[in-house]
């Protein structure tokens, strides 16, 4: 796979820079070349294959000149061994479930596929890899069970203060071994940006062998297509010709994956982002004019961007036509209030506990389902998290019908390591080289 700068469409790389630089030096993003449809009778059979032979086929047709063909399905056999199920709430209506991985977020796909295309590299360079993250809450728990205990890489991961949850931070801080959290002094935002401003020292990147993890790294992208093509597969089975998909968005990385999937040939009716008060993309939908915003703290702390990165690439897709991006894509913002009456309706009207990220999203489900006309288009909104991770959200009524998984109890009973840090890249920067040889 041959990828681009956003910034400079002559800036062209190889999918291995690609994955190891992240972010090119002219601080645009990396997109695909040129990407080709799935072959067409496989797309109007896909719901007689499996999700990981799905994922499989997906993989060799963008990645066939980067990887031989059994290295990729043995990656898909370790990293897709866990479904992706559609539970219907309603005859046209479903969510997807994404949180079976073991950190029990969406992000485990793209985290788990990354870190294996990375290892399989640095096998062969035999250097050691940092692993450089920003998070707001879901990212560094997938991305340290991803990586952890990989031989030759060290994780480090940039989380804001006070701004996760119990169980998230818990996910972030009691790994050890290969992994170390970094609690900064500020939002995701300045995170993220210490995150970027890293990866344009040069100091940095002569010393150390720096990549990234977050979705701004093409690798997280590539798999969470995936589960577009398999909630595809899976209304197909259910007599559903048509389908469309609210995404709750924050950096945009998990929509801009499923724009993927609609480039690569999956037939999509709508995208709906569906956000909370960071409202950065739908009042560029409304005015088309994009003004980032400083980040605000709700309940959905996974989606509390105020500059979403991944951005630059949706508009790419759309070759920066707001007036053909309009007719894929609509989006909404709705408030920590609504975000708390959606869980008890949802839990009133079908008994399901969703995590906030989800409310919101089935939020803008509804005000889309109101307006469909096709009574074959099956509406899904994503569920990006387990409710467990966010149990101060919930009533004690609702709380009480959460089932935690046993490896959250596990993870209760471990020790928290954590850095805490100053908003401030040179007190980054100096513990990045001073502690460069620990693994």
């Amino acid at each position: 796979m041959k990828l681009y700068s956003t910034n400079n469409h002559n800036n062209r790389v190889d999918f291995k820079q690609a994955v190891f630089q992240s972010l090119p030096e002219d601080k645009g993003l990396y997109m695909p070349l040129s990407l080709k449809k799935l072959d067409e009778n496989w797309m109007n059979s896909i719901e007689n294959y499996s999700f990981q032979e799905i994922a499989k086929k997906v993989t060799n047709h963008l990645l066939k000149d980067d990887f031989s063909e059994e290295t990729i399905n043995n990656l898909i056999d370790e990293v897709i061994n866990f479904p992706a199920p559609l539970v219907f709430l309603e005859d046209d209506l479903a969510v997807l479930e994404l949180f079976h991985g073991p950190s029990f977020a969406f992000k485990d796909f793209g985290a788990r596929f990354m870190s294996r295309v990375m290892a399989h590299y640095s096998k062969k360079d035999n250097q050691l890899l940092d692993v450089l993250v920003a998070t707001s809450g879901d990212t560094g728990g997938a991305v340290a069970l991803g990586f952890l205990g990989v031989e030759g890489t060290r994780v480090t991961i940039l989380y804001p203060k006070g701004k996760v949850s119990p169980i998230q931070e818990l996910q972030l801080t009691a790994n050890g071994k290969n992994i170390c959290a970094i609690e900064i002094d500020g939002t995701f935002d300045d995170c993220q940006a210490l995150v970027k401003q890293a990866f344009l020292d040069k100091d940095l990147m002569r010393n150390l062998n720096l990549t990234s993890a977050n979705s701004i790294n093409i690798a997280r992208l590539i798999p969470q297509s995936f589960y577009y093509f398999e909630a595809f597969a899976q209304a197909k089975r259910k007599g559903f010709e048509k389908i469309s998909f609210v995404v709750p968005s924050g950096n945009f990385g998990n929509i801009t994956a499923g724009i993927l999937a609609s480039k690569l040939g999956l037939e999509v009716e709508q995208f709906v982002a569906a956000t909370n008060a960071n409202d950065t993309v739908p009042s560029f939908l409304e005015t088309e004019n994009y003004q980032p915003k400083p980040s605000v703290q709700t309940l959905s702390n996974a989606m509390d961007v105020g500059n979403p990165s991944n951005w630059v690439r949706v508009m790419e897709f759309f070759e920066q036509d707001v007036e053909q991006l309009k007719s894929k894509m609509v989006s909404k913002a709705y408030s920590d209030v609504e975000t708390t009456n959606a869980i008890v309706e949802i839990n009133q009207q079908y008994n399901y506990v969703a995590c906030p990220h989800t409310s919101i999203a089935w939020l803008a489900t509804k005000e889309y389902q109101a307006k469909k006309q096709d009574e074959k288009e099956l509406v899904v909104f994503l569920s990006t998290a387990h409710p467990c991770k966010f149990p101060e959200v919930f009533s004690k009524e609702i709380r009480d019908k959460i089932v935690y998984p046993k490896e959250v109890e596990e993870l209760k009973l471990k020790q928290s390591i954590k850095v805490e840090m100053n908003n401030d890249f040179d007190e980054l920067k100096n513990w990045l080289l001073g502690n460069k040889n620990d693994k």
